[in-house]
């Protein structure tokens, strides 16, 4: 490992850029008391756009178990909170709708989400508030925090929660499927990680745990407010298709174009702070630690975990690890895996749960069901060579450690010399 140590914001000379960005931030204490004169709300098109078959599912209705009565049935052009006004859709979930708004007190844009019915918003609220506390200016511009929250009544009195955040644009995934090759360049992968292991250090420091890192939450930032304003203003030229039904309309979502500002960790639903040691299942299926599929006690390091699984998608176009069998998410076939390339856990991991004893004997033996498969990391990776081979296989060696506390830090996996060499490149010169 490299013998260089500084300030993680001497890894930040692109947040002098970042510090002009469109994007104001507001303290909770803040965000409800500004005032303006305001802007008037626009006019969207009530006609001029494809009407779908009624009879056609579309966006969220083609969700497992979608029921119209919890979502909100949210109108281009509606204002919300007396000061957002929805200008077009971003996307769906199971747990929410997404839409791009423009605050009329203040001119600016954001995301505004609307959670499906019982779907709790409390524990992303309570986190955004601790870190909006405990987090610098600086850093807080790589985490995605709720800046507002209200309820709104939906039809027949149904209340749902309302989540205001900063505007972003698509996320690794979608950018990743937009690639020739399905792949991050090498340079692209060591300079998102490194600010993405910036902002989950602190977390870290915050006493804060994220538990869901994958491409799917890392977001890219928006530098040019012009990308939003002309979202906006293609709704009001050629608005977006949709199925208009008696109770509702069900909108397309509008794809966010590239952006180029720095990387954001979003989703913070799932996010724990408080405690030193959590225990539970988290984490996405392929995505989650040993400690986490053997019922041990867990902290911050499964995000050290997350990170590697998420570095390895990117460069390799493919998960590390199937972890199924028979199309179903397996332990076994996940831990047997992990021990094709990490090799068996040693005795003190054993001794944290008495789940071992279904896979491993006492002497630390495997004694599974199913055959360890013959692979290695060498083996596995493909997309680099020679000293770039090497530097990343060693970083990623450094984070699949079966004793949780063996892994680095956040801060101290950013100095990483896979990380580090572009910089050290070109102090070389």
């Amino acid at each position: 490992m490299l013998k260089l140590r500084c300030n993680l914001r001497n890894l930040l000379p692109c947040l002098s850029h970042a510090s002009q960005s469109c994007i104001p931030r507001f303290p909770f204490s803040l965000i409800r008391t500004v005032t303006s004169q305001g802007l008037p709300p626009r006019q969207f098109p009530t006609s001029g756009y494809v009407t779908l078959d009624p009879l056609d599912k579309i966006e969220e209705e083609t969700l497992p178990f979608y029921k119209p009565e919890n979502y909100y049935p949210v109108s281009i052009g509606e204002v919300f909170g007396f000061r957002y006004q929805v200008v077009s859709k971003l996307g769906y979930g199971t747990s929410s709708t997404v839409w791009l708004c423009r605050d009329l007190r203040e001119g600016n844009y954001y995301t505004l989400k609307l959670c499906a019915k019982s779907e709790s918003s409390d524990r992303e609220i309570a986190i955004s508030k601790h870190l909006e506390q405990s987090v610098s200016e600086t850093r807080k511009r790589m985490l995605r925090l709720v800046l507002d929250s209200f309820d709104v009544v939906g039809p027949e009195g149904r209340l749902f929660v309302c989540l205001i955040y900063q505007p972003l644009g698509m996320s690794f995934t979608e950018f990743q499927d937009l690639l020739p090759d399905q792949r991050f360049s090498k340079d692209l992968i060591q300079r998102s990680t490194q600010l993405i292991l910036i902002a989950l250090s602190s977390m870290h420091e915050s006493g804060a745990v994220h538990t869901d890192i994958s491409p799917n939450n890392i977001l890219q930032g928006v530098r040019d407010s012009s990308i939003l304003s002309k979202i906006e203003e293609d709704e009001l030229k050629r608005p977006i298709a949709r199925k208009v039904l008696s109770d509702r309309s069900i909108h397309y979502s509008r794809p966010m174009p590239v952006c180029s500002g720095l990387p954001v960790v979003s989703d913070l639903g799932e996010a724990r702070f408080g405690k030193e040691k959590y225990y539970g299942d988290i984490m996405p299926g392929i995505y989650r630690a040993p400690e986490v599929i053997l019922g041990m006690e867990w902290d911050y390091k499964v995000d050290i975990w997350s990170i590697g699984n998420m570095v390895w998608d990117l460069a390799e176009s493919h998960h590390l690890f199937f972890a199924k069998e028979n199309r179903t998410l397996s332990d076994e076939q996940h831990l047997a895996e992990m021990v094709s390339l990490m090799g068996p856990p040693p005795q003190e991991f054993l001794m944290r749960s008495k789940r071992c004893d279904l896979f491993w004997d006492a002497e630390g033996n495997w004694k599974g069901s199913i055959c360890i498969p013959e692979q290695t990391f060498e083996l596995r990776e493909l997309h680099f060579s020679g000293e770039d081979k090497v530097l990343f296989l060693n970083f990623l060696r450094r984070i699949f450690r079966w004793l949780p506390e063996e892994r680095p830090t956040a801060e101290e996996l950013a100095y990483d010399d896979f990380l580090m060499q572009p910089i050290m490149a070109k102090r070389d010169q």
